[in-house]
């Protein structure tokens, strides 16, 4: 193909992506047309109601004063009769009784037309107002989203063009250096040639003569030999350059076209909708829901002989639905809100190949480059999962606020017997309390972190698209496709299982003891975030069964281990506290004396199996040993009760997430805080307890209480036991638990070891030797004949 042929079928390719392009960004501006229109609609119609509302209360006004005219005029002929005898004798009659009943009820009609009237002006209309106020500024933030979101998507289709264009240049490139190969190769051939044909042609001359010209000749061939090796050599190598340079730019160009095509399918189909559903639309739908079901009630309640009209009212009240509404505005604009069709692999002169080339020399690369994509998908995934949460909680708040239920004006017309005025029957309605101004701003300052929480979400979904978009294709070209995933699942189902064979499970007590001996004093500990790949190192180490902790080296982030902790208790499968106790627990929270609050909690909490608790009386003890240290490390029993409330204690749903939050973190506080009035002591409940030396002791149902150390009960024993034939003889015992020494003095051993015993060293020490080696044995972890111990 000749270069002018080339060039027109670049510009061909660039021409048609261009107009895919153009497409996409008309579509992108009319959809901000479409959604200004649509704001634009609503308040148009805000204003209506408000218009329409207003002038219906000047007529009820209007209507209510010639009621009173009409009552006045024929009480005052009532009045004026000039036998008040012969008037209180025809009081008795029924008819003139029906006639004053008819006279009071139209008084009657007046005073509740002039209280419609007043619930138009200071309850409905004040309504519309707030709704288009806040219509207008949802939908600027939304507007702001909306825009950021379309810029995120022009700036992928940028991306992508450049990346087509080196992808183009690149393979350009290789072909040219590939003709020159060729041109090369020929003049080699060409020069060969030319070179067997002199030699034919020369015929012998004198002897002298001929042989000078010869070697001349042939020297001249030689060189112009070399030189077209030369330029061949450098030709070669030019070719393959470029050639690697083509795969390469091919493959990113792949990879970008994989990405954008996810992009612009999440934006279409995602985006769009929750952009619709969870930022223009929010709360407004429910805000005039309330309004419209203000005018119902008053109306139902002015007059029931109006059911037949204010039902149609109702029935549209009651289908005021953002669902249905967002999903006829894309029906409508179904050209503008439909998503594009995908972007196709544009193959350069001939390049067939549409898939990743995974072969070498760009094997590796991919595979290195598979594996930092899962890396960085899993922690972002993490990360935007907690943001969604604290995003799903907080819209839920929103809703509450917006949906409450206060559009009931029954209470306005209850009248006494008393000609009360009609202000005071409305004095405590939904616009007139004075939390009102409180509740406004509480709504727009929970609007203002929802939309920082939602832009968050966003981008980060979007970024997670792009990279899961690349990922899947490369895991899909490399072939292990489903392979880390099963592996994952294995491995977190393999530490489930280590956690539930043992009391206290190993990640737990590896990492408070690695805490208790080195992290007392560090400051922000659990509060700060460690380095996420030593989190998930240390992590995948626990889920192998190994214990990376293991032993007295200080070699570890101390905030990557606090933070190793947390998530094994935010990933648990049932949180540490049951929500099945949820409603008990937070009704201890109540009660003002901490003594009281303590003994409920305790009496709650032994509900649990033995298991929970043993593990809760192990980590609320250690939690209480940290605070100790607060002045250090700037950690109190209320900065950990936030750390952990989310992970120990989950809000069930349908809860106020932000309000129950704080009673939660309440209640982990008093719990840090009085552990040891809430859990069962070792004497009441067998199994592990924390040990201030950052070690788990096990304890047995023993009337000594809990074990001293070793060098307090032998007052400093330094001394080697030596003990001879003359004095007493060993005594055997039997290991009733495991123990692991504390210090060189402390022997460890298994349940179920044969130890010698020489002599008491205290009431909770013997002397004795296992395995050939003396040391101090705990007297509570063995079992010794009482008729052997002298």
């Amino acid at each position: 193909m000749t270069s002018p042929a080339k060039f027109k079928k670049d510009k061909e390719i660039i021409a048609e992506y261009d107009t895919q392009v153009k497409e996409i960004r008309a579509q992108l501006t009319e959809q901000m047309k479409c959604l200004d229109q649509q704001c634009e609609l609503r308040v148009q119609l805000l204003q209506d109601l408000q218009d329409f509302f207003r002038k219906k209360a000047e007529i009820e006004m209007d209507y209510s004063r010639n009621l009173e005219k009409l009552a006045e005029r024929f009480l005052a002929k009532t009045r004026s009769t000039k036998d008040q005898q012969f008037k209180k004798d025809q009081n008795v009659l029924s008819p003139v009784n029906c006639w004053n009943l008819l006279l009071n009820q139209v008084k009657r009609e007046s005073r509740d037309h002039t209280t419609l009237s007043d619930i138009y002006l200071n309850n409905i209309i004040p309504r519309f107002v707030q709704v288009s106020e806040d219509s207008g500024r949802l939908f600027k933030k939304s507007k702001e989203v909306g825009q950021q979101l379309q810029d995120d998507l022009m700036k992928v289709l940028n991306e992508l063009y450049s990346v087509m264009k080196t992808y183009h240049m690149y393979n350009a490139d290789s072909i040219s250096a590939q003709s020159k190969l060729k041109e090369a190769e020929k003049q080699e051939e060409k020069q060969f040639g030319k070179s067997v044909k002199q030699e034919d042609r020369q015929t012998p001359r004198s002897p002298d003569s001929s042989s000078n010209v010869r070697i001349e000749e042939k020297h001249v061939r030689r060189s112009s030999v070399k030189k077209i090796e030369k330029m061949k050599e450098k030709r070669q190598a030019k070719y393959t350059e470029n050639k690697l340079k083509a795969i390469k730019a091919r493959n990113e160009y792949l990879l970008a076209l994989e990405a954008t095509n996810a992009s612009v399918f999440k934006y279409y189909i995602h985006d769009l909708s929750d952009l619709i559903d969870q930022c223009c639309d929010l709360g407004y739908h429910a805000s005039l829901n309330r309004a419209l079901r203000t005018f119902l009630s008053a109306e139902l309640n002015l007059e029931q002989s109006k059911h037949e009209g204010l039902d149609a009212i109702e029935n549209a009240v009651e289908n005021l639905d953002a669902t249905s509404d967002k999903q006829r505005l894309m029906e409508m604009y179904n050209n503008v809100f439909c998503p594009p069709m995908k972007f196709e692999f544009q193959p350069h002169m001939g390049d067939m190949a549409s898939q990743l080339c995974a072969q070498q020399p760009v094997q590796s690369e991919l595979v290195q480059r598979c594996q930092q994509l899962q890396s960085r998908l899993s922690t972002l995934k993490i990360e935007n999962e907690e943001v969604k949460k604290t995003m799903e909680a907080t819209l839920q708040t929103i809703q509450d606020i917006v949906t409450v239920e206060d559009f009931d004006v029954s209470d306005c017309f209850q009248y006494s017997n008393s000609m009360e005025s009609v202000k005071s029957t409305v004095s405590e309605t939904f616009m007139s309390k004075p939390s009102i101004a409180k509740r406004r701003a509480n709504q727009q300052e929970t609007e203002q972190f929802y939309f920082t929480k939602m832009k968050e979400y966003l981008e980060g979904r979007n970024l997670i698209t792009k990279l899961q978009a690349k990922h899947d294709l490369l895991q899909k070209t490399l072939g292990e496709s489903q392979r880390t995933d099963c592996s994952l699942a294995r491995r977190s189902s393999t530490m489930r299982k280590q956690d539930s064979s043992q009391a206290i499970p190993l990640v737990v007590e590896s990492c408070i003891r690695f805490i208790s001996r080195h992290g007392l004093q560090h400051e922000g500990i659990f509060r700060v975030s460690g380095s996420q790949v030593e989190v998930n190192d240390i992590k995948n180490a626990f889920e192998r069964g190994e214990d990376p902790l293991a032993g007295d080296q200080n070699d570890h982030d101390m905030d990557s281990i606090a933070g190793v902790l947390k998530l094994y208790f935010r990933g648990l499968e049932h949180p540490l506290f049951p929500k099945d106790i949820f409603h008990d627990l937070m009704a201890c929270v109540t009660m003002d004396n901490l003594q009281e609050r303590a003994l409920h909690i305790r009496k709650v909490l032994l509900v649990l199996p033995k298991t929970t608790l043993i593990i809760m009386r192990y980590l609320f003890a250690f939690l209480n040993h940290l605070s100790q240290f607060s002045e250090e490390n700037m950690m109190d029993p209320y900065n950990l009760a936030i750390c952990f409330g989310p992970s120990l204690m989950s809000v069930p749903e349908g809860h106020d997430q932000v309000s129950c939050q704080a009673h939660v973190n309440e209640l982990i506080k008093t719990t840090i805080i009085q552990h040891e009035n809430i859990f069962p002591s070792p004497r009441e409940l067998e199994g592990p307890v924390y040990s201030r030396g950052g070690s788990t002791e096990d304890y047995c149902d023993s009337p000594h209480g809990e074990t001293t150390s070793a060098e307090d009960s032998t007052q400093d024993v330094t001394t080697e036991h030596h003990t001879s034939d003359d004095e007493c003889e060993p005594i055997e015992a039997i290991a009733k638990f495991d123990y692991v020494g504390r210090t060189a003095r402390e022997l460890s051993f298994k349940k179920g070891a044969s130890l010698l015993l020489y002599q008491r060293a205290s009431d909770d020490w013997w002397e004795g030797r296992h395995n050939g080696i003396d040391g101090l044995i705990p007297h509570q972890y063995i079992v010794v004949q009482d008729t052997l111990i002298s």
